[in-house]
């Protein structure tokens, strides 16, 4: 059973940075493609970043320059790199992963390129 597990939000202040991490636990394939999404409670999840089998990375403009997305296919974890957050990243964090049935696999931003969702991980930014 594939389980993603999150680590590493908290608070901030406006302008610092965080660091999250997602570790994949019972996967064999070490190249899965990822992504983050975030979701502010009464709105709809949005993609924040992806990284593609072949390792590319995608971003939403919204974080585009702030953040940086890479991952450790030897420890099959994926990180994501806040830096300058804003009080507008607030929010919960989760990371996503396609099942190997997935024919749509590695959308963004769409969702439906994931079927495996860590447990979330909440960032704050204060003004």
């Amino acid at each position: 059973q594939v389980q993603l597990v999150e680590s590493g939000g908290g608070s901030v202040q406006a302008g610092g940075s965080l660091r999250l991490s997602c570790r994949v636990s019972g996967s064999t394939d070490n190249r899965l493609c990822m992504a983050w999404f975030r979701q502010v409670t009464g709105k709809e999840r949005e993609a924040v970043a992806r990284f593609d089998r072949g390792g590319s990375t995608t971003y939403a403009d919204s974080v585009s320059g702030r953040f940086t997305i890479s991952k450790d296919n030897a420890k099959n974890t994926l990180t994501l790199q806040m830096n300058n957050l804003k009080p507008e990243d607030s929010a919960m964090y989760y990371c996503a992963a396609p099942t190997p049935y997935n024919l749509r696999a590695c959308s963004f931003p769409e969702e439906y390129g994931y079927d495996l969702w860590g447990q979330g991980t909440q960032v704050t930014v204060s003004s």
